[in-house]
């Protein structure tokens, strides 16, 4: 069995789900980590042709020291360098060996289904990879309505997994509508209840 064998059920769960983002605690050296596992797009270019996956490592005490490396179901496709400087792993001449047991250890965290339970910090982290994946300001997480997309345009997989995870009760209400996106603003002072944002949509799509 390949290493990191749960990578292919997590994304199999994940696209069945409808999910193009997941998170898992990860933990090395007494540090603390948030692991980002992201579907590639279609008109995505791979940083590797053999990736499956794209994690993104987070520091949990700082989310903006990160690294991003394309994995598949056997290794993480970056150099030992990297992993090194990123991770705190010192040089040996056993090198090959530590970096296997870095794996090993890694392995055992890596998750084979979607949790759909996320603590505020994977809610954090997640929203602010959706929102950049979707050329949006990370900031505006305060949700002030609902609108049908020109054309009939259909809502982006982003918009989509961003207001699952920050507007979930909301997002049942319009998860079938699939040319519905949501619009989020970065001052709070906007942020409407789900009860004023359904009652506006209807009021401007219904005669």
């Amino acid at each position: 069995m390949n290493i990191f064998e749960n990578f292919k059920l997590l994304k199999a769960d994940m696209e069945e789900k409808g999910w193009v983002i997941e998170a898992f605690s990860f933990s090395y050296k007494k540090v603390d980590y948030v692991v980002l596992v992201k579907l590639y797009q279609h008109n995505e270019v791979k940083e590797n042709r053999y990736a499956l996956l794209k994690l993104e490592f987070l520091k949990a005490h700082d989310i903006n020291d990160n690294l991003v490396v394309p994995a598949n179901a056997r290794e993480l496709l970056t150099d030992a360098r990297t992993l090194r400087e990123y991770f705190g792993i010192e040089w040996s001449d056993n090198l090959g060996n530590i970096l296997r047991q870095f794996s090993e250890h890694f392995a055992q965290f890596i998750p084979d289904k979607v949790n759909l339970s996320k603590s505020d910090l994977f809610k954090v982290a997640m929203t602010k990879s959706l929102s950049v994946s979707d050329s949006e300001d990370p900031r505006k997480i305060y949700c002030y309505g609902v609108r049908r997309n020109r054309n009939n345009g259909l809502r982006s997989i982003f918009n989509d997994n961003k207001s699952r995870l920050l507007r979930p009760k909301l997002y049942e209400k319009f998860m079938d509508e699939q040319t519905v996106s949501f619009y989020y603003s970065l001052d709070s002072e906007r942020e409407k209840t789900d009860a004023e944002i359904i009652r506006n949509f209807t009021k401007n799509y219904t005669s």
